[in-house]
């Protein structure tokens, strides 16, 4: 069994496509078919089904998928040691993020890593699926590090610090007759339509407790992964929202209401596994987080 060969197993068990897979990894189709082959008759069990229209993984192949990762880990920290001793650091992180959340200045942070280490590579992977989904690319290995939101019950396998909180505070556009009032109970907001992330992001589920604490239904009429956008959509009247102050800072036309007792808090966290061994490019770039932590 050859490195080479898991590497081009995980590609075709992340893509579910040969064709996705070569490219991925700039290689013919012919030689990924080759090498899964090649690896099915060594272990003697077929690692996937194959039809016309998709690929999946077998039962085996499943069981193979974790295991194919931690030994790739396993290399390149061996690899990392050998460089370490040459003083020479190389590597990649993978670096999973909340698009337009603005807690750690990102470009800062990967050009200063950039000019200690120029021969490491980083990629940067912008959340699709809110924090819930960072979470799991982090348990499974596809991300090293995370800058994301955790539950209070953070998931096994996962290291996390806190880097800040933010708040978040009702907004309304400023043309609103709510805006017009000195204070609101939270109440007062259940007939209103909502502008808020979708499900598996952190501030969603900070707002949905809040609410389910209060015993207060709310409809979320428009559901956006985006917080401009989001803000955006809150100034053209199209619904309340709990955002951030920054979001406010770069977004004219929106009213904050004074709505007691509603002071909601929204943790970031640096998350990491616990159950893998960071390398060396990784801590080199957690080395320097702190230093570009912004200031809310």
């Amino acid at each position: 069994m050859e490195l080479r060969q898991l590497e081009q197993f995980i590609a075709v068990a992340e893509e579910l496509s040969f064709t996705r897979a070569a490219r991925r990894l700039h290689v013919v189709q012919s030689g990924v078919s080759a090498a899964i082959r090649s690896l099915e008759r060594e272990l003697g069990s077929a690692l996937f089904e194959r039809t016309s229209q998709q690929v999946r993984l077998t039962g085996a192949g499943a069981a193979l998928l974790p295991e194919a990762r931690a030994t790739l880990h396993a290399a390149q920290a061996a690899r990392d040691a050998v460089r370490e001793a040459q003083d020479t650091l190389r590597g990649t992180v993978n670096v999973g993020a909340m698009a337009s959340v603005e807690v750690v200045d990102l470009p800062a942070l990967l050009g200063q890593l950039h000019a200690r280490h120029p021969a490491v590579d980083v990629r940067l992977r912008l959340a699709t699926t809110g924090s819930a989904g960072l979470a799991h690319a982090l348990l499974s290995g596809d991300l090293d590090v995370a800058f994301l939101s955790l539950p209070e019950h953070r998931p096994a396998g996962i290291d996390a610090r806190e880097l800040t909180t933010v708040p978040l505070v009702p907004v309304v556009s400023a043309s609103h007759p709510l805006a017009q009032r000195e204070k609101v109970a939270l109440a007062d907001l259940a007939g209103e339509p909502f502008v808020d992330f979708p499900p598996g992001y952190g501030n969603r589920e900070v707002v949905d407790r809040a609410f389910a604490a209060a015993g207060v239904v709310r409809r979320v009429a428009l559901e956006v992964p985006d917080i401009a956008m989001g803000a955006d959509m809150v100034r053209h009247g199209l619904g309340i929202a709990f955002l951030p102050p920054f979001a406010l800072a770069r977004t004219s036309g929106l009213h904050v209401l004074d709505v007691p007792g509603s002071v909601l808090r929204w943790g970031m966290h640096l998350g990491t596994s616990s159950t893998r061994r960071p390398s060396s490019a990784l801590r080199a770039l957690l080395d320097l987080v702190d230093l570009h932590v912004i200031a809310l």
